[in-house]
């Protein structure tokens, strides 16, 4: 394949070596982690992650729009996951009062019991595919590519954070 066709900068072997690696780490850890959970807890990687954030809250509660910012969520994802854990009773919603049409979520007694339950099992399993796998430099260096990155995705400046 020829380096430059017109105005597309297609990739060297070293670059797309790279995207190719980065592209399975994007699905494959994902996968993995979301199976740990499912199998352990019944919970998906993503309301984990919701009821994890919830759970590091001073009142165990957000709101929602900065529920899925911390979580990488659109708000239509997060409510069908705030559905799901609203029904087995891990957290509630409730209506923030003023303008606007803003909503809370609520992490219940239950649902702080569950996440603090899942999270030594998930924490092992984070730590065996991602955080023994590498070096400390690596591990820098991978915070520093995640936040570069997501700082273009998001086009907010590089070490702004993640909610995480």
């Amino acid at each position: 394949m020829a380096q430059e066709s017109g105005d597309v900068p297609w990739l060297s072997p070293d670059e797309r070596a790279a995207w190719l690696a980065t592209a399975a780490l994007i699905v494959k850890l994902p996968n993995a982690l979301d199976a740990q959970l499912q199998a352990d807890e019944g919970l998906s990687l993503f309301e984990y992650m919701a009821l994890a954030v919830l759970s590091e809250q001073e009142d165990r509660s957000m709101q929602m729009s900065d529920l899925a910012a911390a979580t990488s969520a659109s708000l239509s994802r997060l409510s069908h996951g705030v559905k799901r854990l609203e029904r087995q009773g891990y957290l509630t919603r409730e209506r923030v009062p003023g303008a606007g049409r803003r909503t809370r979520a609520i992490l219940t007694d239950e649902g702080y019991s569950k996440v603090v339950g899942a999270a030594p099992n998930h924490v092992r399993r984070v730590r065996e595919l991602l955080i023994d796998a590498v070096s400390d430099q690596q591990l820098c260096q991978l915070r520093k590519i995640g936040e570069t990155v997501l700082a273009q995705v998001d086009d907010v400046p590089p070490g702004a954070g993640w909610g995480v």
